[in-house]
């Protein structure tokens, strides 16, 4: 989801962009054995809107007094408090609106397997990421310098649904004709060519010569450079509805090109877990669980005489500092004006998705490949699907939990967030079953629940002029008492630079408290 993958995601879709269209299918019309049940899991929109609508809870019952305040125990909030407590400040608590830490890497377990509720990997990280390097070796994922590849993915990473059957393959297939495979060579040239010009980073960095990019589309980008294949441009649309939650016709060509450039384009594979990201937030509260307060939705974020009050239903927290982790939406509800200079939240765009997590009592039947760990169809309004289990070397048609994945990318981000609220389970099941029933006939008569969550505002979405735009200059330049610490101030959502982001909160937070050199403030 916010996430991405390297090169062999870039390989395989290659082969799926060059082969041609799947078929879209006729839906298979059997019938389920017994009836599949299942709901949906998510409840933060109901606090959301509360706090979106001004409604005024009761009031606290308590009054803390702690020198520093995160709002938010999603990626960034959590390494904002990694790196306090590592550098052994421990004055600090987090506040989550969810009753469970991770944000859009939280993840669920039932009898057949723990599986993601979101991001799902991480591609390996070179020694350019220093700070995704220093978790991993914290959390033992780097040994003595080396690699534990048991966190790498297991073969085979993944497959397409093409031409009514599932295949692999890293090149275009042999049915590719001279000017598709001609187009994506040139297309390919040309990511190399914008690696090697530096701009494309990792936490990202304001271009300078490329910044014209951000003022056109992905999709502008590919017609002016002569791009016609359709085949490149579904595999170009695929990749930014999978990081970005938009269509290429919505994304700016600089966080599309961004996507191919940013890492080595020859990647050593993935980190992943039956948990997904989860996995990494489960190592995570081990060390932070005594700092965080679940279920604790701050509605208000005052000034005071002795700095600040962060008001929640159950306590009013008084602070010096405060870490504004969640995402930037929330900011202008909950922080009231607090000076002429505070920065301004405009041309900040969400983008809406779900998530489904489908509970099987075996394999269904299918045609070509077997199954790998992401399993893509092509064409599809879906984004695919993991499989859980995977990683952990299940048996063969035994129960296993397949997590898919799709962004609302066919209407604006209000009317998708609106139809999440309105669409019943029931008809999300039967979205999610018709688009499967394409590779898996029998899949009805082989999943026993679906369970979906739906995120109204899932990621921050790189829209035209958006990575330039003087807003998020600003905000991303803002050094004050509240400190913003999400990957919004990228404009791109991957963990990296949701760490990045709340590391350098951490830091700024605890140089005006008195710590000095610190690295990233």
């Amino acid at each position: 989801m916010a996430d991405r993958l390297g090169i062999s995601r870039r390989k395989l879709l290659r082969t799926a962009a060059a082969g041609g269209v799947a078929a879209a299918g006729t839906a298979f019309l059997f019938r389920p054995s017994r009836p599949i049940e299942g709901s949906f899991v998510d409840r933060g929109h109901v606090a959301g809107h509360r706090i979106r609508d001004s409604q005024s809870p009761r009031p606290p019952r308590e009054r803390v007094t702690v020198p520093v305040v995160v709002v938010g125990a999603g990626i960034a909030g959590l390494s904002a408090a990694w790196r306090m407590h590592g550098l052994g400040f421990e004055d600090f608590v987090v506040l989550e609106l969810e009753d469970q830490a991770g944000g859009n890497s939280r993840w669920g377990e039932n009898e057949a397997s723990a599986y993601p509720w979101g991001a799902h990997y991480i591609p390996v990280p070179d020694k350019r990421i220093p700070l995704v390097q220093e978790l991993f070796e914290e959390l033992g994922v780097i040994k003595q310098g080396r690699w534990d590849t048991g966190h790498f993915c297991r073969e085979p990473q993944q497959r397409l649904f093409l031409d009514g059957h599932w295949q692999e393959g890293l090149e275009p297939g042999p049915d590719a004709s001279k000017s598709d495979r001609d187009q994506f060579d040139r297309f390919w040239d040309r990511m190399d060519y914008y690696r090697q010009g530096g701009e494309f980073t990792i936490p990202i960095q304001r271009p300078a010569q490329t910044e014209g990019l951000d003022h056109i589309s992905m999709k502008t980008w590919m017609v002016e450079q002569g791009f016609f294949s359709s085949k490149l441009r579904w595999y170009v649309d695929y990749a930014c509805r999978d990081d970005y939650g938009a269509s290429y016709v919505d994304t700016s060509a600089w966080a599309g090109i961004h996507y191919f450039a940013a890492r080595p384009r020859e990647d050593i594979g993935v980190l992943t877990w039956t948990e997904g990201n989860g996995w990494i937030v489960k190592r995570l509260l081990e060390r932070l669980h005594p700092y965080l307060r679940t279920s604790a939705p701050v509605h208000r974020i005052l000034r005071s005489a002795g700095g600040f009050e962060v008001l929640t239903e159950q306590a009013v927290y008084a602070c010096s500092a405060v870490i504004f982790a969640a995402p930037t939406f929330l900011a202008p509800y909950i922080i009231p004006e607090i000076g002429p200079d505070f920065p301004s939240m405009e041309g900040h765009e969400y983008s809406p998705w779900y998530t489904a997590n489908l509970t099987l009592d075996g394999t269904p039947h299918e045609s070509g490949v077997s199954s790998a760990w992401e399993n893509i169809l092509h064409g599809s309004p879906g984004l695919g699907y993991v499989v859980a289990t995977h990683q952990g070397r299940g048996v063969a048609g035994a129960e296993t939990v397949w997590t898919y994945y799709r962004a609302l990318t066919e209407a604006s981000p209000s009317v998708g967030r609106a139809a999440l609220l309105k669409t019943n389970w029931d008809e999300r099941k039967e979205e999610i079953l018709r688009d499967l029933e394409q590779a898996h006939p029998d899949i009805r008569d082989c999943t026993r629940r679906i369970d979906v969550m739906r995120l109204g505002h899932a990621m921050i979405r790189p829209g035209v002029g958006f990575i330039t735009s003087e807003a998020r200059k600003r905000l991303e330049e803002w050094d004050g008492p509240i400190q913003f610490a999400n990957s919004d101030l990228s404009g791109i959502s991957i963990f990296e630079e949701a760490q990045y982001r709340g590391v350098r909160a951490a830091d700024r937070v605890l140089k005006r408290l008195g710590f000095r050199d610190l690295d990233y403030a």
